[in-house]
């Protein structure tokens, strides 16, 4: 309970610095000197510990099982084990946006510091429209999100967190995933501040392109986390469903990786500057409305907050002003002096990432379409649908096949003016591209033609990028293995498409099943007890064509607070492919619907993205590893 109070008072404190932050930046603003007064960094300091602060009070409020706190009480048990305790924190809406607020504190802090070498009116009108972005984060949580409400009389008994919460790699996904959304707040500040000074530059673009990576980079890895969660987690059998809550985290990823490549043409030729606003924009835009269709209960998913709708209308409005903010700016306050610059030959670096730029709006836009069409139809027409995979694979594949084609000739382009300059090379290589994927796709598949273009493509791009690996070109070696992680990562998720297979059926206890070349035998069960679970442990004989045995154990799990089955499934991996069993109830018990599938390569699912993660940690580090 002291804890809570502290906490409290500690928000209250925080919003009052902001307050103040603001006065100070106008104050000083006004006077005519190069630094920046040190006060306002102290003062971001302190209001960054206040949140810190909170953010432990709530803490230790879960490990000490504390259920005067509302939030401890709809979240947590006193059987939980500890580390669920502590990632239960954030774990439900109102930790979670106080995890939000702490990175958004954190990030404005780390630019004060970093940002000493940029002109002093850019940096404090950047802490400006960041200190408006937190002061409506502040206004969110104590109005509509407190984590800190009193309850009395208080429970001896919490109800306890969502098992299919209670996971390690959830545990740490939505930390690293705020991380990237929050970084986002960062480019959209300092973009209106550039703006609004004029110094959408060269230098700029340097300056903030360290920030794009970072938010690039933690989004990135936070996708792969929940991806590989709901893969073992929620035993779908797959990497990605299109699940609406997916895809809102796919959206802002799309603008910061065409973001990503603008500024580097921003960087090197100083051009594309209202682009590169633009993106900036869209790219906060579309994390703050994920934030919002995420917990005003409008989507239908697994990974929603509890529906609240006072708490999208207040996201809403607040996100209505900061996008009617930004707009009023760019149009009043940009100036591109250097138009002519924007005029790009045809065969140039900065005409490949200008198409690049198109592709990825392309595939946003069908996201986008995707995702909001169901809920504006609900609303208008009150009818409900709901938008799966085929809808995105037939309006995305086609249109991957040029998307892969440019970006495996792109790269070796020049700047300004450019030739094809190994022309026979980049042949030879698609034609043994071509009659790779005829070999591999002919006695695998009726669609010969399609998906013999599809794999010969991403064979192309896979080629071109591994030559260049060996090829010692120090400056692009990031770059490099971020594209040859992404052509891995292409052919990985299409070999495990079109290799895939798998096994439904309702089995007894001691029955054998047969399909094509496997035998499934259902050996046993046994029961097993954990502290906030009961486990039933099904054990299973998995025989191939070759009589080599695999032993697969699936669980069902009974959790005690709150009282759900979940179903675990068993997956053994290799380099080759992971087979994957999972099992349920039915039939009043006495029969369990077994799910038998074997899923090649989905490891390197997993690697492609470290690689491509690894690519732009590399380029963040550029200048410490060319030295």
């Amino acid at each position: 309970m002291f804890a809570s109070q502290i906490g409290y008072y500690s928000l209250i404190l925080g919003l009052f610095f902001s307050f103040l932050l603001c006065g100070y930046s106008i104050k000083d603003f006004k006077i005519d000197s190069k630094e920046v007064n040190q006060n306002l960094l102290y003062l971001s300091f302190l209001q960054l510990f206040l949140v810190i602060v909170s953010f432990f009070c709530l803490i230790l409020s879960f490990i000490n099982s504390d259920f005067s706190n509302e939030t401890v009480f709809n979240n947590s048990h006193t059987t939980k084990p500890l580390f669920y305790k502590i990632s239960g924190t954030w774990g439900n809406h109102e930790g979670s946006l106080l995890l939000w607020l702490l990175v958004l504190t954190l990030f404005i802090f780390i630019f004060l510091i970093k940002s000493k070498e940029q002109p002093k009116k850019y940096r404090i009108l950047t802490l400006l429209f960041q200190q408006i972005i937190i002061i409506g984060f502040f206004l969110f949580v104590l109005i509509t999100s407190n984590p800190f409400n009193y309850l009395f009389p208080t429970p001896k008994e919490g109800l306890g967190l969502n098992p299919i919460l209670q996971d390690p790699a959830l545990a740490i996904h939505p930390p690293i995933l705020y991380l990237g959304y929050v970084g986002t707040s960062i480019i959209f500040s300092a973009s209106l501040a550039a703006v609004t000074q004029n110094y959408v530059s060269r230098v700029w673009a340097y300056h903030i392109k360290k920030w794009i990576l970072v938010s690039w980079i933690f989004l990135t890895i936070g996708i792969m986390l929940g991806s590989i969660w709901a893969y073992y987690e929620l035993g779908w059998g797959g990497f990605w469903f299109w699940d609406p809550v997916e895809n809102v985290s796919l959206m802002p990823w799309l603008t910061l990786t065409a973001l990503l490549h603008s500024i580097i043409v921003l960087e090197k030729r100083a051009t594309l500057k209202s682009w590169v606003i633009i993106l900036s924009i869209t790219s906060f835009t579309l994390s703050m409305c994920g934030t919002f269709l995420v917990r005003s209960g409008i989507l239908n998913s697994v990974h929603t907050f509890a529906n609240d709708p006072s708490r999208g209308v207040f996201i809403l409005i607040f996100l209505f002003i900061l996008i009617f903010l930004s707009l009023v700016i760019f149009f009043f306050f940009f100036k591109d002096n250097n138009k002519d610059l924007n005029n790009f030959f045809l065969l140039s670096k900065e005409t490949s990432i200008l198409i690049n730029n198109w592709f990825m709006m392309y595939f946003l836009s069908v996201v986008l379409i995707g995702t909001v069409y169901p809920i504006f139809l609900d609303v208008i027409a009150s009818e409900k649908i709901s938008v799966g995979p085929p809808f995105y694979h037939k309006l995305i594949i086609p249109f991957l096949i040029p998307f892969l084609i440019f970006m495996s000739v792109g790269p070796g382009l020049k700047w300004i003016k450019s030739k094809i300059n190994n022309k026979n090379s980049l042949i030879v290589t698609f034609i043994i591209s071509i009659m790779l994927s005829l070999f591999i796709i002919k006695n695998l598949t009726t669609d010969i033609l399609f998906h013999t273009v599809l794999v010969s493509v991403a064979f192309f791009l896979f080629f071109t990028t591994l030559k260049e690996l060996f090829i010692k070109r120090l400056n692009n070696t990031s770059r490099v293995i971020s594209h040859f992680g992404f052509s891995l990562l292409i052919l990985s998720i299409l070999f495990n498409s079109i290799l895939s297979s798998e096994i439904i059926a309702n089995m007894k206890i001691g029955k054998k099943y047969t399909h094509k070349n496997n035998e499934i035998f259902f050996k046993k069960i046994e029961e097993k007890r954990e502290s906030n679970f009961n486990s039933i442990i099904a054990h299973f004989e998995i025989k191939n064509e070759n009589g080599k045995i695999l032993e697969l154990k699936p669980e069902i799990r009974i959790y005690n607070q709150p009282v759900i089955i979940t179903s675990e499934a068993d997956i053994k991996t290799t380099l080759f492919e992971d087979k994957f069993l999972v099992i349920n109830l039915v039939k009043g018990n006495e029969y369990f619907n077994v799910r038998y599938q074997e899923k090649p390569f989905m490891i390197w699912i997993w690697i492609s993205v470290l690689l491509l993660s690894l690519g732009g940690l590399m380029s963040f580090f550029k200048k410490q590893y060319e030295k």
